[in-house]
């Protein structure tokens, strides 16, 4: 499929209007180079804007980074991306789930400054490989990091994290109300999902928040000290910016997060190429390198790690308008809400049980994420060496296996990754040792 635009682009704008502006032919797309007309383009940023919103806040909740910070450079972040890549890849950079469990690693004595220097860090190296991946091409990665190694790296983040979810459903906090929010919040959760088609089954988890945080607002689960906190925030005010510090022990926590992204920056490249049918290999090291140091300049600042988001794809999906002017929109709009300390106030209201709930859900999607990319990616378990690669990582991650060295802590994360690696890759190297070579 080609770009057929109607109306030539202007010297003022990188966009041509798709057609009359006001609709999408049926089987046809509006491609990142075009857009709609300037109000439905408004509208359909948003649209992100609303996507991304319950995922991205779910991160700094449970590492404890401030909402409205995060909020802010995900915005930035987002437009660094639509700069670095050309206007040619849609992508909306929220917070990534796979910084969790390293940076409640990395900040266990409550100073969030190593664990940002270890996003800081991530993020270099991400940026490092988009280059090699612009001057060498994306071959490597494939063979490095094969289907059955992604879903596994995957799956186990997802049940590395589970002791997070029950923690943070209130069973250590001495608040007899909060298990019994966070089950109503898993409650409202699912039926959202079910209840609603569309685009509004897509907020489920978003629903199921605002649900649960009515819920514990009745029942007096709400902390005091943060509805305080609410009614004393400015309506207008730079965000609470951090420092990054450097420890080697953060870094080495946080650096494996890097397979990761590479694997969800390599996987949007491929859907948004699939969905508007065209060839965007060429851009795929940009985007390593625009999701790179967007992470970087979140770390700096006291904001999560970024990585492109599934969610976005989705509305993609369901409008067909890939136009990167709709993302400008949702990367200005989430720059504005960051500026607003009282909306940020907002978020730290939400209380552990309702954090719980929704953890519980997301984490197992997570999980079940990594299953997925084997179905889609049709990775043959009969085959030993595929079978004991996701064994032995996903073992590994669950049970969050952790090695100390001196200073160096290694958790379930980055064992795990390292597992997955070493068997897939050692034991494809004494398979091929073992079978001789054919002679002519």
């Amino acid at each position: 499929m080609t770009e057929t635009p109607t109306e030539p682009r202007s010297r003022w704008s990188p966009w041509s209007l798709h057609g009359n502006g006001r609709s999408v032919t049926p089987g046809d797309v509006v491609h990142p180079g075009e857009r709609l007309s300037w109000p439905r383009t408004l509208g359909i940023g948003v649209q992100h804007v609303v996507a991304m919103f319950g995922a991205t806040f779910t991160v700094p909740l449970i590492t404890g980074f401030p909402p409205a910070t995060t909020l802010f450079f995900s915005g930035v972040g987002t437009l660094l991306f639509l700069l670095i890549t050309g206007n040619r890849l849609p992508s909306y950079l929220g917070s990534s789930f796979a910084f969790i469990a390293p940076v409640l690693a990395a900040k266990a004595g409550g100073d969030i400054g190593p664990a940002l220097g270890g996003i800081v860090v991530a993020g270099a190296a991400l940026a490092a490989v988009g280059l090699v991946v612009q001057l060498a091409g994306t071959r490597w990665i494939d063979a490095l990091m094969p289907p059955v190694v992604t879903g596994a790296i995957v799956a186990l983040i997802g049940l590395n994290l589970a002791p997070v979810a029950w923690d943070g459903g209130g069973s250590g906090t001495g608040v007899k109300a909060q298990p019994l929010i966070a089950v109503f919040t898993l409650v409202a959760i699912l039926l959202a999902t079910v209840a609603f088609r569309g685009f509004a089954a897509r907020l489920s988890i978003l629903l199921g928040v605002v649900a649960g945080w009515l819920f514990a607002a009745a029942l007096g689960g709400l902390d005091p000290k943060a509805v305080d906190g609410l009614r004393e925030a400015a309506w207008v005010g730079l965000p609470e910016f951090h420092a990054p510090s450097f420890s080697l022990r953060a870094t080495v926590l946080v650096i494996p997060v890097i397979l990761v992204l590479i694997a969800e920056n390599a996987g949007h490249v491929k859907a948004v190429a699939a969905m508007t049918g065209r060839n965007l290999d060429r851009d795929m090291g940009r985007a390593f390198l625009g999701d790179g140091l967007a992470t970087m300049l979140a770390g700096a600042g006291g904001g999560s790690g970024t990585t492109t988001y599934a969610e976005n794809i989705g509305v993609m999906a369901a409008t067909r308008v890939y136009s990167t002017a709709a993302y400008w929109v949702a990367g200005l709009a989430a720059v504005l809400l960051g500026l607003s300390p009282k909306f940020g106030a907002l978020i730290l209201t939400v209380p552990a049980g309702v954090l719980g709930g929704a953890t519980t859900a997301l984490y197992g999607l997570i999980a079940v994420l990594g299953a997925r990319i084997w179905i889609e990616n049709r990775v043959d378990f009969h085959d030993p060496v595929n079978l004991m690669t996701a064994a032995v990582a996903l073992i590994v991650g669950a049970a969050n296996y952790t090695l100390t060295t001196g200073d160096l802590s290694f958790n379930g994360i980055a064992l795990g990754t390292a597992a997955a690696l070493a068997t897939y890759h050692g034991m494809r190297l004494v398979a091929r040792l073992r079978t001789p070579t054919p002679t002519r």
